[in-house]
């Protein structure tokens, strides 16, 4: 088998049907994958698992709803038998100044990206190491490493993925659970527009620290997810991969 095939492999996608989440799902189904998108919004989700054909499904989900988070995972679970990869995406942005920025506003973000992705994480988990085998991706970004005015909720949750990532591999990689993350740059998306297209200052602050002097695309950070899933990367765990055209170490 092709090493980098995801063949009878099924990933669950929180955020799945739009931006970066869709560019990873259209990615894994071209490898093979039977993806299961996770999402707020019933008609996206239904539109996004249409374009994707059969390969796809979709489950309607709050991540934040943590309480219903475990009986939704063993639903999947008992649905497709098992869930090979997941990656935990989903997320919102609120960009505004520092002062600002509420403990309401600074909790909102934390909920969906922090508590929602390790409520998910604890629930599909079990399935894994009952199984022995299991990829675990959180999707960072480029803030958790430099900073940035002006999304200080944001930049708070994202670095928590990184302490995240570190603490599970060395709990759960023993047990055959690789746990890796993907830092994405600036890419085409939805969530990007809405932080650069009334802030043309910021837009060429972001290019001209890029040495690749453009943004992204989903298709990109699609990419780099099926590698770390796939069994080419069987020796990879506790990485964290910049998909960012060298904006991280730019001048």
């Amino acid at each position: 088998m092709d090493p980098f095939r995801l063949d009878e492999r099924v990933a669950l996608i929180s955020g799945g049907a739009t931006g970066l989440g869709y560019g990873m799902a259209e990615a894994m189904v071209e490898a093979g994958a039977q993806v299961v998108l996770l999402g707020r919004r019933d008609q996206v989700l239904r539109d996004a698992a249409r374009r994707l054909g059969d390969a796809a499904v979709y489950e309607r989900f709050d991540v934040t709803d943590t309480a219903g988070t475990a009986a939704m995972a063993r639903r999947l679970v008992e649905r497709f038998g098992r869930i090979d990869i997941l990656i935990n995406n989903a997320g919102i942005h609120d960009k505004r100044a520092f002062v600002e920025t509420s403990l309401e506003d600074f909790n909102r973000v934390l909920q969906t990206h922090v508590y929602g992705s390790f409520a998910l994480t604890r629930a599909v988990a079990p399935a894994m190491l009952a199984r022995g085998r299991g990829h675990i991706l959180f999707i960072a970004s480029m803030s958790a490493f430099i900073g940035m005015p002006k999304i200080v909720a944001y930049s708070t949750a994202k670095t928590a993925y990184l302490g995240m990532i570190r603490s599970l591999t060395a709990e759960l990689s023993p047990r055959g659970i690789r746990v890796n993350g993907i830092a994405p740059g600036w890419i085409e998306s939805e969530m990007l527009h809405k932080a650069i297209d009334d802030d043309p200052e910021r837009k060429a602050k972001i290019l001209g620290r890029t040495p690749m002097a453009r943004f992204g695309n989903p298709e990109d950070i699609g990419r780099a997810a099926v590698f770390l899933s796939s069994d080419a990367a069987a020796f990879i765990t506790g990485a964290v991969l910049p998909v960012d055209g060298g904006a991280a170490i730019g001048f």
